[in-house]
């Protein structure tokens, strides 16, 4: 059993949980699919105060954008993006299409085939997440999607050149400056100057998620992301510093992000309570991160790796870090997580910024049955058959038989048409 040294001053609140989030989402995207452009443009007025011409930059405008951009931020960009393309790559090696005769005249295979079109939503904000242009574009265009728009919501009334530039050096084909559910909206539903998508991905706030949530179906979405989570596993060997500090990282996301440390050593828990709240003193965005440690913080002791390993599951968070003597043991244990972070040289910021896994994963407990982005997430994997006129004698016989048991006499008939032949 496990003791608590800290609980969080409220419960996690329930993703897509308030009706008034529902309702305004339902609202707006209702006026985007009956007015269009109009009303994307009426809605970034009023929520961005943002009325370009057209949302859509040139190729002028973005290479007027990209060179403003420090030439140390796109050489960063650019080594960012080489690593989530080499590990994008590695991964779409590991999907082969399949061909077996699984009878003699039966075969059956399938392909794995790119959605012809995507977009990928890239937060802005207090935090504009340069970093999402990386996993989102770069991993639509490795699985080899055809048309691929970037979109982001303006900074201080203007583009966010860096964005931009990360979104251009990524391959995107399209680049939008506009924000918010009436982004996620036109991109679903299409408007007269913007082409609907097939598949929609990135990370938002509680609006964006529930406007994904709602138009679901109509389009495809990678996600249902509410806000961002840490879990550190720690026992004797880990240093209060860095686990605090980790917390921290991702408490500072906002004021709704759980940061939860389990430790199998009281000693430390203790340590690094002292240690948060000595680094909370000087840290720039303490009134973010303090709420969220205040609000969403724990510290739990526990007897031993086996229950931590239990709890961690139990939990299912975003980012798991593993501060202990032997971090590949979670490697073999764990089940339910976003993204692994092993050994304390490895820090959740590596992950989601540069080190080339992607930074769109799970949360809310949506660990326990489904992974993060990868490109196997722009990808249809679809099945066909073919059979020889022998082969269609036999299976059609069975088939039949199958059919009438189901009370499905046409599909029966289709059978019999190629036995009798």
């Amino acid at each position: 059993m496990s003791s608590v040294l800290k609980s969080p001053a409220l419960p996690a609140a329930p993703l897509g949980g308030d009706p008034d989030v529902r309702s305004t989402v339902e609202s707006i995207i209702t006026e985007v699919r009956t007015r269009g452009d109009a009303a994307v443009r009426e809605y970034s007025a009023r929520f961005d105060r943002w009325e370009p011409e057209s949302f859509r930059l040139s190729p002028a405008q973005v290479e007027q954008l990209v060179g403003s951009v420090p030439p140390q931020v796109i050489e960063d960009i650019r080594f960012c993006q080489d690593q989530v393309r080499r590990f994008a790559q590695a991964q779409r090696a590991t999907l082969t299409d399949l061909e077996v005769e699984t009878l003699p005249g039966v075969t059956l295979g399938h392909r794995h085939l790119p959605v012809a079109s995507s977009a990928s939503y890239v937060p802005g904000g207090r935090y504009p997440m340069v970093a999402s242009a990386h996993m989102s574009v770069i991993t639509a265009k490795v699985a080899g999607v055809e048309r691929v728009v970037a979109c982001t919501p303006p900074l201080g009334g203007a583009a966010p050149a860096a964005t931009v530039a990360a979104m251009h050096l990524a391959g995107a084909d399209e680049i939008l400056i506009l924000g918010g559910v009436q982004a996620i909206a036109a991109l679903a539903l299409g408007t007269e100057s913007i082409d609907p998508v097939d598949f929609l991905v990135g990370p938002g706030n509680a609006y964006v998620a529930e406007a994904k949530r709602q138009l679901f179906g109509v389009v495809g979405i990678d996600l249902l992301a509410g806000p961002t989570e840490i879990l550190v596993i720690a026992d004797e060997t880990a240093e209060p510093e860095m686990v605090a500090a980790d917390l921290l990282g991702q408490a500072e996301h906002g004021p709704t992000s759980p940061a939860v440390l389990l430790t199998t050593s009281e000693k430390l828990a203790e340590a690094v309570t002292g240690e948060v709240e000595r680094q909370l003193s000087d840290l720039p965005t303490a009134d973010v991160a303090s709420v969220a440690w205040r609000d969403r913080g724990e510290i739990r002791v526990v007897a031993s790796h086996e229950e931590a390993a239990r709890e961690a599951d139990q939990l299912a968070f975003e980012h798991v870090e593993v501060h202990t003597k032997d971090p590949r043991w979670y490697l073999q244990q764990l089940r339910n997580y976003g993204s692994l972070f092993l050994g304390p040289e490895t820090t959740v910021a590596y992950g989601d910024k540069t080190i080339g896994t992607n930074h769109i994963l799970p949360t809310a407990g949506a660990a326990r049955y489904t992974g993060g982005l990868w490109v196997g997430k722009f990808l249809k994997t679809v099945t066909y058959q073919e059979c020889s006129p022998a082969a269609s004698r036999m299976i059609g016989e069975v088939c039949a038989r199958q059919c009438r048991i189901e009370n499905f006499e046409a599909h029966a008939r289709t059978c019999d048409l190629r036995v009798n032949r």
